[in-house]
């Protein structure tokens, strides 16, 4: 063994040694190539890699860096590898450059941080956030010079404050597999020509342009695409279907969603179009991407309904299809998306931004100035929906929801806020809601709900909880304690990018806080918890504040409110036995029947109490002093009760007090001087009492106050000259007293008509002879004007005023034939004399609200304010009736519709259909407030618009310049009305008598439609040409007038022709076209100039060469289509407000 071991080794040495000489020379060539390629190799990589170095040298020297963020870039050592925000790979070479800016500083025109907080919806399952931890940003333009970093794998420089364009070396990157440059400045279009290797293309919130090119669809590895937050236009191309991550939102796309995008989405986690000018309907074939976690539509322009096939997506956790125009019911198959935690079907809040990032987008701010369209739903939630397993957000305010209050929610394990106001809901909430224990926000408020509340629902756990505006009845049950240790407060929700349920939850929530009460009643702290009774049906007494112990301490604010219902008993000292654990409670229980004293004990009752509106009430006997003692007050509104006494003096040690109101109550004594010592005080009413002494001078010294009412008292001597130089006082009255001297010169405020009633103020006597009325058009209070006589000379020459004997005579004589009057009216009244021109004594003196304008509107107030409907306060008149401006409060106008009364058989009925009126609520219709209606007396109040109507601002353009952005601002406010009244309220509104005149102005040429649901209500009027047609002759669509037969579309014919007197200088039937012979009116005109190719005569004088021609001449086409014979071939109200948006002049 070990013998043939040693042969075999000798073998082997021998053949070694002995191995011919060729073969050794081969083995030596064959070892020098090997080293020489390593030598080679090694001097080419670090070549290279010296030469990556001298990149990011040079890279360094074409930024500016104040923060010294390359600091440690130099080059001295070869450590390169190391420096901030460089990764190499094994070889040395670059692979990676990553630095995050702070994104504040440097260019005042890049993205920060900051902006980020108007875009409270953006970020859905993006990883990385905006952060200002960062020490700084760089600042300049990309170097083409980073293109030599050729193994460059990823580039991600986002929220510095780059700008310019993106090199083409960049984009010619081979290896390059993420771009990142979220949050600069960068401008310009994308390349024709992409990297096919990359993966990443985040370009968000920069200023790139023009269209996303179809070759992008050649980089095959592409996952995530970001471009939102830019100024890219065009459509949205199909092939994004097939990437992982998709984000288009706050662009100017438009055109449709193609339905390409759902034939290959397997990997679709995230859609999100938000924001953009998309049309026509969501594509069923998005039902296909069943990987689809987001989809994101809000705040487009899209139609049709929610297609049904969304329901196969089983992975769908955030649904937001906001802020469009669809219709349609909600498909029940929705409740097939078993992950589904947040659908959004209508936001009254916009998510669009404001402010400076809004004003440097053009396409955003003119998408912020139109997105006011909701959409229209019909029918019900299905209870498919409300019983999903995951669902945490269910928000659908004003979408015309209907049908029975939804009472299956499941185990609502999961749901947090549902908000459901403003829509046409029915029925009861049961208890069904009483098992949702995280529930933290329930808006219910203004639908059609009726019963009880049940005790169980977890309203002391809730961070709102809002039923005002229903049919509610019962008494407000205490409610049982529940534990809310799931219930967070608000102030602990954050936003949290790879939880899209949280944005959304932030969002709501600090909309709803910047909205809330203790905000409109200027406190700066925010409401944790609102619970909201209000203007319900409400019975019995109050019990104690329904808030959970838990929710006790920790800085709470609480507001209650119970006003306007029918809640009886004393003043609810019950209310304050939680105030201890409370940081500020703010108390509405206005406009009930509580009765009794205000209790003397009430300034201990309730340290923390910052606010309380008690008016409206029965409230009997003195404010107790003590009520001093609550120094936190900021508002105390004790207006309207049965208080009488003196004004306690202690309320001048009230140091926060901004607003007191104790007008309508039967106080006396003088004002006290303590009151002085408010300085904080903005509002002060006192009026209608029966105060006396001086008005004090302190009120001088009120440097803030901004509302002062002292009328219907008894106040005598003069008015204190200083009260002409409170520069912040913008509301003043002090008629009907005993004042006596000279009004203080003051041009702006100190008018007479604020001081009549006053017969020894010598500077205003001529007020005794009559209305006194304003350069504003104001009158006084026409009640008293009766008792005044007339003829009494103003001043007299060589005197100034009467002496006291005459006055004395004069007001004796007055009274006497003041009582004379009154005998012959009773005696003609008990005959029962029944004059027609006057209100009766017998109407049933009720007037229904609506809406709380923020002063007693009684059925007294309305015929004092119009002068018992006297003509000199009539500001129109109408085919319905008479219009009059009505002074219900000092610098409070109402407008007043007095109805013909017979007009109308059945007040039962009359009741039933104001009310669906009453409840309609736009920015472009004119506000019914409320109403009177009895056998005798008919009257509409809405609000007072002080520009006048449409057909005055035609008349009187001649004397004013003609801007185009007014004019065409007036025709989007009143389509915009139309759409509305067609296509969101259930059932739907035709308006009938669509014509300048129905249409009013503001100050601001902001228009608002009028006599909306009166033709229907009332029938044809009196002044109606066409028998049995409601309308006005030149408006009346041509088959309306034939059959009688009334459709949306005859709506759109009137609104043609006011578009078209708009335009011109024309009227519907002017005199100029008789030459043309009968039946030529200026539909006719504006054919026949079209068609002759003279559009340019058609225009108002000076508009043509003001305005964007094109732009006016598309809308002059709208007008005419409006106006055609084929009903199928007149837009609706939503195609002419989506082609007025679309021709949308820029803003100033």
């Amino acid at each position: 063994m070990g013998s043939s071991s040693s042969s075999s080794s000798s073998v082997i040495k021998w053949h070694l040694l002995h191995r011919p000489p060729t073969s050794k020379l081969v083995v030596l060539l064959r070892l020098f190539l090997l080293l020489w390629i390593f030598s080679v190799y090694h001097t080419t990589v670090t070549a290279l890699a010296d030469s990556d170095k001298s990149v990011l040298l040079e890279f360094k020297k074409s930024v500016s860096d104040p923060s010294g963020l390359l600091s440690s870039w130099n080059s001295i050592g070869s450590g390169y590898c190391s420096w901030f925000g460089v990764s190499c790979d094994s070889n040395l070479r670059v692979v990676s450059l990553n630095i995050t800016g702070n994104g504040s500083g440097g260019n005042s025109n890049s993205f920060s941080c900051s902006d980020f907080a108007q875009f409270p919806l953006y970020g859905s399952g993006i990883s990385r956030s905006c952060s200002a931890s960062s020490r700084g940003k760089l600042v300049g333009k990309l170097s083409p010079v980073i293109g030599k970093l050729t193994e460059l794998r990823i580039l991600s420089l986002p929220f510095n404050g780059f700008d310019g364009e993106i090199p083409s070396e960049i984009w010619g990157m081979g290896n390059l597999e993420v771009l990142d440059l979220e949050g600069n400045s960068i401008a310009g279009r994308l390349p024709v020509q992409f990297n096919r290797n990359l993966r990443v293309l985040n370009l968000g919130f920069n200023k790139i342009e023009g269209d996303i090119p179809s070759s992008l669809s050649n980089s095959v590895n592409l996952e995530i695409l970001n471009l939102a937050g830019n100024r890219v236009n065009g459509t949205v191309p199909a092939f994004v279907g097939r990437l992982r991550e998709v984000y288009l939102s706050y662009n100017s796309l438009s055109g449709s969603v193609p339905s390409e995008i759902g034939e290959n989405c397997g990997k679709l986690e995230h859609l999100d179009l938000s924001g953009n000018y998309l049309v026509h309907g969501i594509p069923r074939s998005l039902g296909n991407c069943g990987e689809l976690r987001a989809l994101l539509l809000y705040s487009n322009m899209l139609e049709e309904s929610i297609p049904a096939e969304l329901g196969r997506l089983q992975k769908l956790e955030v649904f937001d299809v906001s802020r469009n125009s669809l219709s349609g019911s909600i498909p029940s198959q929705l409740g097939n998306c078993s992950q589904l935690s947040v659908l959004v079907l209508s936001n009254l809040f916009n998510p669009l931004p404001k402010g400076k990032f809004a004003e440097d987008n053009s396409s955003l701010e003119q998408l912020n100035s139109m997105n006011d369209d909701f959409n229209y739903f019909q029918g019900p939630i299905p209870e498919d929906i409300t019983r999903l397993p995951n669902l945490r957000i269910l928000w659908a305010p004003r979408a015309t929801l209907e049908g029975g209050f939804p009472n299956n929610w499941g185990a609502c394990d999961n749901i947090e806020m549902i908000n459901l106001a403003q829509n046409f809901f029915t029925g009861e909430i049961r208890n069904s809601l009483s098992h949702c224990k995280k529930l933290n926000f329930l808006d219910l408020s203004w639908n059609r709900l009726t019963g009880k509340l049940v005790e169980d629902l977890p309203v002391p756990c809730m961070t709102v909880f809002d039923v005002s505006g229903n049919f509610l009845s019962g008494s407000i049950p205490e409610f049982f304690n529940s534990t809310c240790s799931s219930n967070p407060f608000w102030s602990e929700f954050s936003s949290q990018p790879d939880n899209p349920s949280s944005l959304y939850q932030a969002f709501f929530a600090s909309q709803t806080q910047d909205g809330n009460a203790l905000q409109l009643h200027g406190e700066d702290g925010d409401i944790t918890v609102f619970h909201n009774f209000g203007h319900n049906n409400f019975t019995g007494t109050l019990q104690s504040l329904p808030i959970a112990p838990e929710r006790l301490g920790k800085r709470t604010s609480y507001a209650y409110f119970a006003g306007e219902n029918k809640l009886t008993g004393g003043f609810p000292g019950s209310l304050f036995e939680k105030c201890e654990g409370l940081d500020a409670l703010i108390l509405n229980i206005s406009y009930n029947k509580l009765s009794g004293q205000i209790p003397d004990e009430i300034g201990t009752m309730c340290i923390s109490l910052k606010f309380m509106d008690a008016s409206g009430n029965h409230f009997t006997g003195p404010i107790p002093p003590s009520i001093g003692e609550l120094v936190s007050l900021t508002s105390l509104n004790l207006s309207w009760n049965i208080l009488q006494d003196q004004i306690p003096t202690s309320l001048g040690q009230i140091k926060n007090l901004k607003y007191l109101s104790l007008s309508g109550n039967n106080l006396t004594g003088s004002i006290p001087s303590s009151l002085g010592q408010l300085h904080a005080l903005e509002v002060l009413e006192l009026s209608s009492n029966s105060l006396t002494g001086e008005i004090p001078k302190f009120l001088e010294n009120l440097h803030n106050l901004t509302v002062l009412l002292l009328d219907k008292n008894k106040l005598s001597g003069q008015i204190p000259s200083g009260l002409a130089n409170v520069t912040t006082l913008s509301v003043f009255n002090v008629s009907f007293n005993n004042l006596s001297g000279l009004l203080p010169s003051n041009n702006s405020l100190m008018r007479c008509n604020s001081a009549i009633g006053n017969p020894l103020l010598r500077s205003c006597m001529y007020s005794l002879a009559g209305p006194a009325t304003d350069p504003q058009g104001r009158v006084g209070d026409p009640q008293s004007y009766a008792a005044s006589p007339s003829g009494v000379p103003t001043e007299k020459s060589g005197n100034n005023g009467f002496n006291s004997i005459e006055i004395a005579s004069i007001t004796s004589a007055s009274a006497i034939v003041s009582v004379l009057l009154a005998l012959i009216v009773l005696f003609f009244y008990t005959r029962k004399w029944n004059p027609k021109s006057k209100v009766l004594g017998s109407t049933r003196k009720e007037v229904t609200l609506f809406t709380d304008i923020g002063v007693p509107l009684t059925f007294e107030t309305v015929v004092r304010a119009t002068g018992s409907f006297n003509a000199s306060n009539c500001i129109g008149n109408g085919g319905f009736g008479a219009t009059y401006k009505a002074e219900i409060s000092p610098g409070v106008l109402v407008a007043i519709k007095r109805l013909a009364v017979g007009r109308f058989q059945g007040v039962q009925q009359f009741h039933a259909e104001i009310k669906t009126l009453g409840r309609l609520r736009h920015a472009n219709l004119v506000t019914l407030i409320g109403y009177h209606a009895s056998e005798t007396e008919m009257f509409l109040i809405y609000n007072y618009l002080p520009g006048g109507n449409l057909e005055k601002f035609i008349q009187e353009r001649s004397t004013r310049a003609i801007d185009w952005r007014i004019l065409h601002k007036i025709a989007l406010d009143i389509a915009r009305a139309l759409a509305y009244l067609h296509d969101q309220c259930v059932p739907r509104v035709l308006h009938r008598d669509v014509k300048p005149s129905n249409i009013l102005l503001d100050d601001d040429f902001n228009a608002y439609l009028s006599d909306f649901g009166l033709a229907r209500l009332l029938g044809t009027s009196e002044t109606h040409a066409t028998t049995g047609v409601a309308g006005t002759f030149g408006y009346v669509a041509p088959e309306y007038a034939m059959t009688c037969r009334v459709s949306d579309k005859a709506d759109v014919y009137s609104y043609g022709v006011v578009l078209l007197e708009l335009l011109s200088d024309k009227k519907a039937l002017d005199p100029s076209f008789s030459s043309y012979g009968n039946g030529f009116n200026i539909v006719a005109w504006a054919c026949m100039l079209l068609r002759q190719g003279r559009a340019k005569e058609f225009f108002t004088a000076g508009l043509w060469d003001a305005g964007p021609q094109d732009d006016m001449v598309e809308v002059l086409h709208l007008a005419v289509v409006c106006t055609v014979d084929s009903l199928s071939t007149r837009p609706t109200m939503r195609q002419v407000v989506r082609r007025l948006k679309q021709l949308q002049p820029p803003s100033c």
